[in-house]
């Protein structure tokens, strides 16, 4: 029996995701949580095989419950199940440990497939989701920033205002905001934490 701990802010999607799995032949429910740090703290008490993860949540984020979740039980498989497919969210979930990444328009055969292959430890994406990422894997790297927008944003990575990173480098405050917002346009990104964790994981720092 696959055991599932569902992860939403909102009841009614909640009891709908629950109405969905609970039919399913091997799959129970155990809880569920309106909140990020709800979720940690139902995991750890509940051992769930499979947590299906909403991404934004008041009271702690799916990216950060997800990393909390696996740190504390590394065999759970968290699914993020959710509206939004843009990379910043896929790749920052990824990186929380997430085995999955769905979106909310999944067929009810597809989510208790999804969780079935969970919970045997196979990775399980939405098609689209699925293409995001290997498009931004065969994304050249080489060439996408400049020397000196990857140094600024190496300073950026270690916590430096613009400011401190215009006193490093001998370079105005201006000129740092203009090579940032370069970095931006190229990473495809609209801030500074987002740069830094897409330039990690394409490996540019």
């Amino acid at each position: 029996m696959i055991r599932v701990l569902i992860v939403d802010d909102h009841p009614v999607v909640r009891e709908g995701l629950r109405g969905m799995l609970e039919p399913g032949p091997g799959v129970t429910v155990v809880g569920d949580a309106g909140s990020g740090d709800e979720a940690v703290a139902l995991a750890a008490r509940l051992t769930p095989d499979v947590v299906l993860m909403d991404l934004r949540m008041p009271g702690g984020d799916g990216v950060s419950a997800t990393a909390r979740i696996v740190a504390g039980r590394p065999e759970a498989r968290v699914v993020v199940l959710t509206t939004y497919e843009n990379d910043q969210d896929i790749v920052r979930a990824v990186e929380a440990g997430a085995a999955g990444y769905l979106l909310k328009d999944t067929s009810r055969a597809d989510l208790l497939t999804a969780v079935a292959a969970a919970a045997r430890g196979e990775t399980v994406l939405s098609p689209s989701v699925a293409t995001k990422l290997v498009t931004r894997m065969r994304a050249p790297v080489a060439s996408s920033l400049s020397r000196r927008e990857t140094e600024v944003l190496a300073l950026v990575a270690r916590g430096l205002t613009n400011a401190e990173i215009g006193r490093e480098l001998f370079i105005s405050e201006t000129t740092v905001k203009t090579h940032l917002l370069r970095v931006f346009g190229k990473l495809d990104v609209s801030d500074r934490t987002a740069a830094v964790t897409t330039a990690l994981s394409r490996g540019l720092l």
